[in-house]
């Protein structure tokens, strides 16, 4: 089954106006124009993920600030981009962060009263600092 997340396609055109406070002719419009451009089903229905509402509204937000349409289009592009970004550089953090640990040698190991521990090198293990308190009868 698929994971649920923000990029997931969820809601028919009706719902998704609904919840950005637009009229569905205006999504249409959005999306003929390419500023929101929602997933489509195999019947060519639109679907809407969380992403888009929340551009949707961005979009009435800066077109209340006076934005024009062209604007828009262009900081929503920034915006996407932007955040295609940080996807990429967070994926390379994680898989190089994968690389150091996975050299030999890289990972050290301590044992202790709670078992044996992993540690990145230049790292302590964990202490344990609980209290436990014992009354005898």
């Amino acid at each position: 089954m698929e994971e649920l997340n923000e990029n997931t396609p969820l809601f028919a055109i009706g719902v998704a106006a609904e919840l950005a406070m637009m009229h569905p002719q205006t999504l249409r419009d959005y999306d003929r124009l390419g500023l929101v451009v929602p997933g489509r089903t195999g019947g060519q229905s639109r679907r809407y993920t969380m992403r888009n509402v929340a551009q949707l509204r961005e979009i009435a937000r800066l077109s209340a600030e006076g934005v024009s349409l062209e604007g828009i289009k262009r900081i929503l592009e920034l915006e996407n981009q932007n955040s295609e970004l940080s996807q990429r550089v967070r994926d390379l953090e994680q898989a190089l962060a994968n690389e150091l640990m996975n050299r030999p040698g890289a990972r050290i190991f301590a044992a202790g009263d709670m078992g044996v521990e992993s540690l990145a090198r230049g790292k302590r293990p964990t202490r344990h600092t609980e209290i436990v308190v014992y009354r005898g009868r």
